[in-house]
C-alpha cells in the first residue's frame, strides 16, 4: 500500500464486509489475473532498485516476483506485478517508468500476461560447474545436455571466479540422478567438473566433511616419504599405485609395503611429518568449513604418526589410520591394530557420523583411491578428487582441478562467503 493511499478500516460483526472487498493478494496473483512484467537495464548505481519501486509505488501494485543481477557495473531487474489497481491505469504505469527510466539513461520493457511464472517442473537440482577454464562452448553443450534431459534452466549465478570459474545452474523438471548421469559423460568430453545435488535443504544440512589424506589433503603418499628414507621407495611406489588401481588387495598390499620399513629409525617420523605437502586449498578447506560450524575428519590407510600431526595442525575432529609398530626405537615392518583399509574407511565414516550426530545423508567424503570408494558410496555426497578412472565412475561427482578448497563450491558455499569466513575471529 503507498504512503497517498486511506488506511483500512475495519467494520464490526454487526455489520460484515462484503466479501468482494476482502479480495486476498493471492486471489489477485490468480492464473488468470494480469500482471506485468518490468524490465529495466542499463548502468548501474546506488538508488536505481529503490527509485523503481518509489515510482511503482503510486499505483498500489504488489510485487510478486523480484530479480536482480548486476555484471560488471550492468543492472539488470526484473519485477513481476500486479496491473495497478489506483492511481492510474496500465498505461498510466507505463508511461510514468519509461519516464523515469529515460531519466536515468536506463533502458526499460513492459511486457503483459497473466497470473505468476509458471510453476517448475517435478525435480530440482543444482548443478555447479567447475571450469579453469570455463569456455562458451563447454557451456552450450552442457545447456543442452539439460535440454535433452527434460529439464528447465531456472537461474544461473557465479560462486567464484578463482582459482577456478564456477557457476551453479538451478534446474527443474528432470530427476536428479537422470541428470548425474547424463552431464557426467557430458563433462568427460568438454574438459570440465560437473557435480549433480538435489536441491533441497539437506545441501546446507551437509555438516560432516571426511577425507583420505594421500594424495587428497597432502600431495605425498607417506608410506613413500618412509620409503625414500629407507631406500626402497621405487618398491613402494609399484606397490601403492596397484593398490590405487584397484589390482591388489589394499591389506595385503599394505603388509607388503610395511614390511620392507623394517629396521628404519623410528625417529624419521620428524622428518617425514616436515616434507608432508598440503593440497593446495586444503588449509582454505578446513578452516571454512570450520568456521562456518562444519566437523571435518580424516581417514587414511596411512600411518597415525603422521595423521596425528594433521589433526592438531589442522584442528580436525577426527583422524584414523594404521599404526606403525615400533620397537627399540625402529620400525618392526609391521602395523599394530585394526587396518584402515577400503570397508574400514565406510565403518569410520559412519562411527565419525554418529559421534557428532549428523545422519550419513548429511555428509561428505573425499578421495582419490579405490580403497575410498565404499566411503564415498556411503556418504550423502562422495567426491572423487583427482581420482582414478574407477573412481571418478562410481562417485557422485569428480573434481579434476588441483585446488581442494573447490569443494566448497558443491556445498553451494561462495568466494564471498569464503573470504567472510576468513573474516571471522576463532
Amino acid at each position: 500500500m503507498s504512503a497517498s493511499q486511506p488506511s483500512q478500516s475495519f467494520s464490526s460483526p454487526e455489520s460484515p464486509e462484503p466479501p468482494e472487498s476482502r479480495e486476498s493478494p493471492e486471489s489477485r496473483r490468480s492464473t488468470g489475473t494480469p500482471t506485468l512484467l518490468v524490465k529495466i537495464f542499463g548502468k548501474d548505481r546506488p538508488g536505481l532498485t529503490a527509485g523503481l519501486f518509489d515510482t511503482l509505488a503510486a499505483y498500489s501494485v504488489d510485487v510478486v516476483d523480484i530479480e536482480q543481477v548486476v555484471t560488471r557495473g550492468r543492472i539488470v531487474l526484473c519485477v513481476l506485478i500486479t496491473a495497478p489497481v489506483t492511481g492510474g491505469t496500465e498505461g498510466d504505469l507505463r508511461a510514468t517508468v519509461h519516464s523515469w527510466a529515460d531519466s536515468q539513461k536506463l533502458q526499460a520493457e513492459i511486457i503483459s500476461g497473466t497470473g505468476d511464472n509458471r510453476p517448475r517442473g517435478v525435480g530440482r537440482s543444482h548443478v555447479t560447474v567447475l571450469g579453469h577454464p570455463l569456455t562458451a562452448e563447454s557451456t552450450a553443450a552442457i545447456a543442452a545436455t539439460i535440454t535433452s534431459t527434460g529439464g528447465n534452466i531456472d537461474r544461473i549465478f557465479r560462486l567464484a571466479k578463482y582459482p577456478v570459474t564456477a557457476v551453479e545452474f538451478a534446474v527443474s523438471g528432470t530427476a536428479t540422478e537422470d541428470l548425474r548421469t547424463a552431464l557426467a559423460t557430458e563433462a568427460a568430453g568438454i574438459g570440465v567438473d560437473i557435480a549433480v545435488v538435489s536441491a533441497g535443504l539437506s545441501r546446507r544440512a551437509q555438516r560432516l566433511v571426511v577425507m583420505d589424506v594421500d594424495s587428497t589433503l597432502i600431495q605425498d603418499e607417506v608410506i613413500e616419504l618412509f620409503a625414500a628414507h629407507a631406500g626402497c621407495e621405487d618398491k613402494v611406489a609399484e606397490v601403492t599405485a596397484q593398490a590405487m588401481r584397484g589390482e591388489l588387495d589394499f591389506e595385503q598390499s599394505l603388509h607388503a609395503r610395511v614390511a620392507l620399513l623394517a629396521g628404519l629409525d623410528a625417529s624419521v617420523v620428524d622428518k617425514v611429518r616436515a616434507e608432508v605437502r598440503l593440497t593446495p586449498g586444503a588449509r582454505t578447506l578446513i578452516r571454512t568449513l570450520k568456521r562456518l560450524g562444519y566437523q571435518v575428519g580424516v581417514v587414511s590407510g596411512g600411518f597415525t604418526q603422521v595423521t596425528d600431526d594433521l589433526k592438531e595442525r589442522l584442528g580436525l575432529d577426527f583422524a584414523s589410520a594404521n599404526t606403525l609398530e615400533v620397537a627399540d626405537g625402529k620400525f618392526t615392518g609391521r602395523v599394530v591394530g585394526d587396518i584402515v583399509d577400503r570397508a574400514g574407511k565406510a565403518r569410520l565414516l559412519r562411527s565419525f557420523a554418529e559421534q557428532a550426530g549428523v545422519p550419513l545423508a548429511q555428509t561428505v567424503a573425499i578421495g582419490d583411491g579405490a580403497n575410498d570408494l565404499d566411503m564415498l558410496n556411503t556418504a550423502g555426497l562422495g567426491v572423487a578428487f583427482n581420482a582414478k578412472p574407477v573412481v571418478r565412475e562410481a562417485a557422485h561427482t569428480a573434481v579434476n582441478v588441483p585446488f581442494l578448497d573447490t569443494v566448497l563450491y558443491l556445498l553451494g558455499i561462495t568466494r564471498e562467503e569464503v573470504e567472510a569466513a576468513d573474516g571471522l575471529v576463532d
